[in-house]
């Protein structure tokens, strides 16, 4: 399967060549990549590489939007958000600029690189600023249709792309209904999808997906509700556990409901090397935990 990295590159090149007024900025990570180069090569005044200077990396970007166009900025996860916080927050969001942020690497697709390739805490980070669009797409093919639609205005963007990929496409608005039930309702954020159907085969549950989680579908969520006639909610996300729970609350104000918030743990650390699926382990974000989660919150 092709991945949503690729993708992405290769939607970006097309949408450079139809936008005069569109930049996409790197910090060398992808800049080697067959897409840019040929993006680099067309459009090269708007194809800027910045070196590994994130800081800058949106800074930049900034100051293009600044001047009028319009910036899509791209590197890992770590390198977008943690690292230049900062100039996230005042020279995006505080001057008003705005820019999209696409990034990869996710929660800990790198695993084999260590602590500082690993970003469990972006989607986190981003919520305290405020006026964030993100979106969390769970296949490749999803991510043609949130890059274009993320591109026209001037709003901030932050789109948040993985190596883990659902196995088929769910287009659409919203949080979408793929299953209905009348225990809990288990909301799966982008890539968690495939995994939270496994693992609740069988169970009498809802399960709504998600690819944007910001803004927060509060009717959805409630609609579900009601049709299942539970107060019970699963959120089962790909990054920091709980990061959507006080959306969930906004979202139910007048009415009692349980959470359980499933994702990347809180309590400690994980130390160890290994791949991405030895960190869904220790996460207890594989399909067995989570299926046990699921029946024990019931």
């Amino acid at each position: 399967m092709t991945t949503m990295r690729d993708t992405f590159l290769s939607t970006m090149e097309g949408e450079l060549a139809a936008d005069p007024l569109l930049a996409l900025v790197l910090a060398d990570i992808s800049a080697g990549t067959p897409q840019v180069a040929r993006a680099a090569e067309r459009f090269g005044d708007r194809v800027i590489n910045v070196g590994i200077r994130e800081q800058l990396l949106v800074s930049t970007a900034g100051g293009l939007a600044m001047a009028g166009l319009r910036p899509v900025v791209h590197t890992f996860a770590s390198f977008l958000v943690e690292r230049p916080y900062e100039q996230v927050k005042l020279d995006l969001t505080h001057q008003g600029t705005g820019a999209v942020l696409v990034s990869a690497g996710a929660s800990y697709d790198m695993a084999g690189a260590g602590r500082t390739h690993q970003s469990p805490a972006d989607v986190a980070l981003i919520d305290t600023i405020p006026g964030w669009t993100v979106h969390v797409p769970g296949h490749p093919d999803e991510v043609p249709a949130v890059l274009r639609e993320s591109l026209p205005g001037k709003g901030n963007v932050y789109i948040r792309l993985s190596e883990a990929a659902n196995a088929e496409p769910h287009h659409g608005a919203g949080f979408r209904t793929l299953r209905s039930g009348r225990g809990p309702v288990v909301l799966a954020v982008g890539p968690m999808l495939d995994r939270v159907l496994a693992a609740t085969a069988g169970l009498d549950v809802t399960v709504l997906y998600a690819a944007t989680i910001r803004p927060f579908d509060a009717a959805g969520l409630r609609a579900a509700l009601r049709s299942a006639g539970t107060d019970a909610i699963v959120l089962v996300e790909p990054y920091l556990a709980g990061t959507s729970a006080p959306a969930v609350a906004e979202a139910l104000p007048d009415i009692a409901h349980r959470l359980r918030s499933l994702g990347v743990r809180r309590d400690e650390e994980v130390r160890l090397y290994g791949d991405m699926a030895d960190h869904d382990l220790a996460h207890g974000l594989d399909e067995s935990t989570i299926a046990a989660a699921v029946k024990a919150f019931g």
